[in-house]
């Protein structure tokens, strides 16, 4: 095999030991989006290939050592490191040592963790993270459903605060690129112009909308024509036809069906509940 070549490989020696946390015996892990999860005491042969997974994978070592080699290069990691693969990216595990313990998360590309493609550095080092190894534990062993329920936020705590940077900025040309939007919220803005005034790919710019907005790139246009509109509403006494235009509606329906689903009342309405109140 070239160092170019992966395989779909499942090798797992007789005195490996797993214990699998999946949706069957666990539905509690569909709230984190989590499809399967184990912890692991492996011992040689132990060698795990997937080629395009559609799923981030996140390998956190509690003793002994193993390799992760990817497109990008070989990893080894030690105890309290923990890998992050992220979906679509090709990649091999094998064990480094004569024992390796390990637990192990396969997360769902969704927009709670689009974020997982953004991370510069494919190993985090000195993570104590032995208490999402006992949670993990728990979950595995539990009979009860509301004992599982109760772990779940706290396995939720412990991947979000490992895995997402505190307060990760915004990149310059999202923030730049919005800016311009909202000068030109009249403008027929689709994916296509959008990725082309960015000069990012529209799938990284998809990406990149989830992780920071949680919208997509035309929810996020949608989300500023909106606040604009609700503005406009209630400082000015323009025609709803003319702010419909004036954020991009050349139907004065159309607006209004987007305005009522974002804000839950007409337009019309939203202005005289404000009036009134004011």
């Amino acid at each position: 095999m070239s160092a170019t070549e992966f395989y779909d490989i499942v090798n797992i020696g007789q005195h490996c030991v797993e214990r699998f946390i999946d949706s069957t015996n666990t539905p509690e892990i569909k709230a984190l989006d989590i499809e399967l999860a184990g912890c692991s005491n492996l011992s040689a042969p132990y060698q795990v290939g997937r080629v395009n997974p559609p799923n981030h994978t996140l390998f956190y070592s509690l003793n002994g050592m193993g390799k992760i080699r990817t497109p990008k290069g070989s990893l080894t990691v030690t105890p309290g490191q923990l890998a992050i693969l992220p979906a679509k990216q090709s990649f091999e595990v094998s064990i480094e040592s004569e024992r390796w313990d390990i637990i192990w998360v396969n997360l769902a590309d969704t927009a709670q963790w689009h974020y997982l493609y953004e991370i510069d550095a494919p190993l985090l080092e000195r993570l104590p993270l032995e208490g999402l190894h006992h949670a993990m534990e728990l979950l595995y062993l539990s009979k009860s459903s509301e004992h599982r329920h109760a772990l779940i936020p706290l396995i939720k705590d412990y991947l979000s605060s490992v895995a997402k940077p505190k307060d990760q900025p915004l990149p310059s040309r999202l923030i730049a690129l919005f800016e311009h939007v909202e000068k030109q919220l009249q403008l027929n803005w689709n994916v296509k112009l959008l990725s082309e005034r960015a000069h990012y790919s529209a799938p990284h710019l998809h990406r990149l909308c989830l992780s920071h907005f949680n919208r997509s790139p035309m929810q996020q246009v949608i989300y500023l024509r909106m606040a604009r509109a609700k503005n406009l509403l209630l400082n000015t006494q323009w025609p709803i036809a003319y702010i419909a235009n004036y954020v991009g509606y050349s139907n004065v329906f159309t607006f209004s069906k987007r305005f009522k689903k974002s804000e839950g009342v007409p337009p019309s309405h939203y202005r005289e509940q404000h009036t009134q109140q004011g």
